[in-house]
C-alpha cells in the first residue's frame, strides 16, 4: 500500500492533530464517504447493529442443540472456546477502528494492511456473510411469525410465511431509506425485547430444575479436547455478524470509541448468553432419550418437559424479533460494503449514491433488499422447508464470514507495521487466530456436500473473473480501495471552508 494511506491512517486523534496544522485552505470539504450521515448515532445504537448482527437470542434458541451434535457432553466447553476466538477476531478488528471509520466494515480495514488483493477477497465474503444472513434473517422472522399466526389458526404456513417475508422485506427497506437512526432504534428495541424474553425462558427453566450452588455441582462432564474442538465450528457460528458495528464507523459519534467498544461488548455479552443457553439446554435435556442433540427443537421439549408451555410462544416470538433485527443489521451492513465498492468504482458507481435527504445509500438499498428476499422466497416456493432453508443460508453466511475474519486477523499486524504501531500483543493474537480460524475454515469445507462445494467454487471463479477485469479496464480505482472517512476542512475550528466540491 503507499505511504500516504498508511500515515493517514494513524490514530483518530492524531490524525486530526495533524490536520490542524495543515493549512485549512488544502483540506477537502468532502470526506471520501460524503453524502451519509456523519456522528448521527450514539453508544447504544452503535451497540444495537452489532447485537442484532450476532442475533443471540436466535442463536440462543437453535445453536447449542446444532453443537451438541458433534461435541456431545463438551457443548458448553465449544462455546468457551468459541467466545475466546470471537473476542481475540473483536481484538484484531479493533486494531483498526481505533484508528479509522470506515462504512465498508472489515473489506475496508483489511484493505488498509493487505492491499487490493486481501481487500477484494475479504469484500467478496462480506458480500456472502452479509447478504445471506439477511436472508436467513428474513427466513426466521417469517417462519417464527408463521408459527405464531398457526397458533390462532391463521393461513397456510407456506402461503402467509412468503407474504410475511415480502411484508418483512418492505419494512426493511423503509427504515434503512429512511435513515440510519431509525433503523439502529428498531434493532435496539427488537433485540433488546428478544434477549429478554430468553432470559425470560431459561431463567424460568433454571428455576424450575435447580440452580447449583457451586461450581462442582454444575452437572458438566470434564472437557474433551477432541469433542471440544468439533464443536467449536458451530459454536463459533453463533457469533458471525458480531462486528457489524464497524460498518456504521462513519454514522457514528465518537468511532474511534463506541465501534470497538460495541464489537468487543457483544462478543462479550453473546458469548455468555450462549454459555446459559447450552448449560440450560443440555443439564435440563439430560434425561431425555438422546439428551441436548437429540431434540428437534430444545426449547420446546424443555418447556414440555417442565409443564410450561407458555414458554413456546414466548420463544417464537422472541426469536422472531431477533431474527427480524439480524435481517435488519445485515442489510445495514451490505449496503455499506455495496456503497464503498460503487464509491470506489470497483463495482456500478450508481451504488456508491447516497439520499440528499435522508442520507443514506438508497440505490444500495434499492438494489440489495430485493435480492435478498427473492431468494429465500424462491426457495421456499420452490417447497423447501423454514429448517431446511434456514439451514442452508447460515452455512452459507458462516462461510462468508470465516474468509473476512480470517483476513482482518492476518491484516492487522501488517497494518500496525505500516504505521509504526506494532506491538507483541496483536501478532500474539494473530498467530493465535489465523491457524484455529484457518482449522475452523477447513473443517467446515470438509463437511459440507459436494452441491455446497460446487456453488462455493462458483463463486471463487466469478469473484476471480470480477478482479482480473477491475485489474485490466480500472487498476487505479482497484489499487485505492479502502476509503474511509477523513478529516474536512469544516471539522477544523475556525479554519476557512474551501469552495464545495462538485459531487
Amino acid at each position: 500500500m503507499p505511504d500516504r494511506r498508511a500515515a493517514s491512517a494513524a490514530p483518530g486523534y492524531a490524525n486530526l492533530a495533524a490536520a490542524a496544522t495543515a493549512e485549512p485552505s488544502r483540506l477537502s470539504t468532502r470526506s471520501p464517504v460524503h453524502g451519509l450521515e456523519r456522528r448521527g448515532l450514539d453508544p447504544l445504537q452503535v451497540l444495537a447493529q452489532s447485537v442484532a448482527g450476532a442475533a443471540p437470542a436466535a442463536a440462543m434458541a437453535a445453536t447449542p442443540a446444532i453443537v451438541a451434535a458433534t461435541a456431545a457432553g463438551s457443548t458448553v466447553w465449544s462455546f468457551a472456546v468459541a467466545t475466546a476466538l470471537a473476542l481475540l477476531i473483536g481484538s484484531c478488528i479493533g486494531q483498526f477502528t481505533r484508528r479509522m471509520a470506515a462504512a465498508g466494515s472489515l473489506y475496508s480495514l483489511t484493505a488498509q494492511g493487505l492491499g487490493p488483493v486481501g481487500a477484494f477477497v475479504c469484500g467478496g465474503g462480506l458480500l456472502i456473510g452479509y447478504g445471506v444472513l439477511t436472508m436467513a434473517g428474513f427466513t426466521g422472522a417469517a417462519g417464527y411469525l408463521t408459527a405464531l399466526l398457526a397458533r390462532a389458526g391463521l393461513g397456510a404456513p407456506g402461503v402467509v410465511s412468503v407474504g410475511v417475508m415480502l411484508v418483512l422485506a418492505a419494512v426493511v427497506a423503509v427504515l434503512m431509506i429512511r435513515g440510519i437512526r431509525p433503523a439502529a432504534r428498531v434493532m435496539l428495541l427488537f433485540e433488546a425485547v428478544s434477549i429478554v424474553l430468553m432470559l425470560v425462558i431459561f431463567g424460568a427453566l433454571l428455576i424450575r430444575h435447580g440452580i447449583p450452588h457451586h461450581l462442582h455441582r454444575l452437572g458438566l462432564p470434564p472437557p474433551d479436547l477432541g469433542t471440544t474442538a468439533a464443536g467449536v465450528l458451530p459454536a463459533l457460528g453463533a457469533f458471525i455478524g458480531f462486528e457489524a458495528a464497524a460498518a456504521v464507523g462513519v454514522e457514528a459519534r465518537h468511532p474511534y470509541r463506541t465501534v470497538p467498544w460495541a464489537v468487543r461488548s457483544t462478543a462479550a455479552v453473546a458469548g455468555l448468553l450462549y454459555l446459559l443457553a447450552a448449560y440450560s439446554q443440555q443439564v435440563g435435556l439430560a434425561d431425555l432419550p438422546g439428551g441436548l442433540s437429540g431434540q428437534r427443537e430444545p426449547v420446546g421439549a424443555l418447556a414440555d418437559a417442565q409443564h410450561l408451555p407458555w414458554l413456546s410462544a414466548l420463544l417464537e416470538a422472541g426469536v422472531a424479533l431477533s431474527f427480524f433485527a439480524a435481517a435488519l443489521a445485515g442489510s445495514t451492513a451490505l449496503v455499506r460494503v455495496l456503497f464503498s465498492m460503487g464509491r470506489e468504482g470497483i463495482a456500478p458507481r450508481r451504488l456508491g449514491a447516497a439520499h440528499a435527504r435522508y442520507r443514506t445509500p438508497h440505490v444500495a438499498i434499492a438494489v440489495a433488499v430485493p435480492l435478498t428476499v427473492a431468494v429465500p422466497v424462491a426457495l421456499r416456493l420452490a417447497g423447501l422447508g423454514t429448517d431446511r432453508v434456514l439451514m442452508l443460508l447460515l452455512n452459507t453466511a458462516t462461510f462468508g464470514y470465516l474468509v473476512a475474519y480470517l483476513l482482518v486477523c492476518v491484516a492487522a499486524p501488517v497494518f500496525l507495521h505500516r504505521i509504526g504501531e506494532l506491538t507483541a500483543w496483536p501478532v500474539a493474537v494473530t498467530v493465535i487466530c489465523a491457524p484455529a480460524l484457518l482449522t475452523v475454515l477447513g473443517a467446515f469445507l470438509a463437511a459440507q456436500s459436494a452441491h455446497a462445494l460446487w456453488a462455493i467454487g462458483a463463486a471463487l471463479v466469478l469473484g476471480a473473473l470480477w478482479f482480473a477485469v477491475l485489474r485490466r479496464r480500472r487498476p487505479r480505482e482497484l489499487a485505492a480501495v479502502g476509503i474511509y472517512d477523513e478529516t474536512r476542512a469544516a471539522d477544523l475550528l475556525g479554519a476557512p471552508v474551501a469552495p464545495r466540491e462538485a459531487a
